[in-house]
């Protein structure tokens, strides 16, 4: 596993200039974060899923031409076309490895991690980089106070393969709702809208919106589901479970799924404080996070899950 985010902090102090009748305190105790990374101009998100990929390769102490797959996650790519793991496999020296692009929002990494497993599975590939990047900074607007606080920019990659011993990944539960497609979406930059209709135009379709009530209901309902699934799945109890690793969404949310599920807050890994609401990386993040910081001991039961636009849910087990 690898992460990667950029140098530069964007503090909660920044953006409050744009918001005089709002507070540190209040953003805070609404949303959990205090600070969130953002990318320089000239910082793509390939740059930072390259770090993040290499990362992982050292940890697995693999060399890079091993790797014969790069299923990317991310729903702001450099460009459109081509895929952004087509770009990121010529940079890193391995042109001839399976690439494409998946796009389920903020569940992405998971759904990638499932798509990565099948092909392992069936022999399509032997040595898979799963990886996203977002850089989320770009299509957040600055002057909506529902969603500027709450994203930022980061990349994190796992390595999979077949082989014995490893952290082993079980099967990943995916559904989604699609009744909820408005609550979050990006109406411009897709065939219906490519570009604004005039100079001058509102860009307002062109940043992330979101209604804000109805994600927190569906969120909850959807995190504590994937936790309950996964138990269900695996034969386990709330008491088996080590550690959880969520999509950093938001920390009222994380605590409220906490105490839906009966899994004290302190077993989930939350990075949303430092990093933002990353989208499809920052289960990735939280997870290399972790792993760095060393906090997983070998037999460890981890759960991840996730909700993101569409909605996507998606959630399983890793054996540490």
């Amino acid at each position: 596993m690898g992460f990667a985010v950029p140098a530069n902090i964007r503090a909660n102090s920044e953006i409050l200039k744009a918001f005089p009748d709002r507070t540190e305190e209040e953003m805070v105790r609404l949303t959990g974060i205090r600070e969130r990374r953002y990318a320089a101009e000239d910082e793509s998100a390939t740059d930072l899923a390259r770090i993040a990929v290499q990362h992982a390769l050292q940890q697995a102490g693999m060399a890079v031409d091993q790797i014969d797959g790069i299923i990317m996650a991310t729903i702001i790519p450099d460009q459109p076309v081509p895929s952004a793991a087509s770009l990121l496999a010529r940079e890193m020296g391995i042109p001839r490895a399976l690439a494409f692009d998946l796009n389920a929002a903020c569940s992405g990494w998971l759904y990638a991690l499932e798509v990565g497993r099948a092909f392992i599975r069936s022999g399509t590939a032997k040595n898979i980089a799963v990886v996203t990047a977002e850089l989320l900074s770009r299509i957040t607007n600055p002057e909506c106070q529902d969603t500027a606080f709450l994203f930022g920019d980061g990349a994190g990659a796992a390595i999979l393969t077949g082989g014995e011993g490893g952290h082993r990944l079980h099967r990943m539960g995916l559904s989604g709702d699609a009744e909820q497609f408005d609550s979050i979406q990006r109406l411009g930059g897709g065939a219906r809208m490519p570009w604004p209709a005039f100079a001058g135009a509102d860009l307002d379709s062109f940043y992330l919106q979101m209604d804000g009530a109805a994600v927190f209901k569906h969120a909850v309902i959807g995190f504590s589901e994937q936790i309950e699934q996964t138990l269900a799945r695996e034969n386990l109890k709330p008491d088996d479970i080590a550690w959880i690793v969520p999509h950093q969404a938001n920390e009222r949310i994380l605590k409220a799924v906490s105490k839906r599920v009966g899994i004290p807050y302190d077993k989930f890994v939350v990075t949303i404080s430092k990093y933002g609401n990353t989208s499809a990386a920052s289960v990735s993040m939280a997870l290399g996070w972790a792993a760095e910081e060393g906090i997983f001991t070998d037999g460890d039961r981890i759960i991840f899950c996730s909700v993101g636009a569409g909605l996507t849910f998606a959630g399983g087990l890793l054996v540490w």
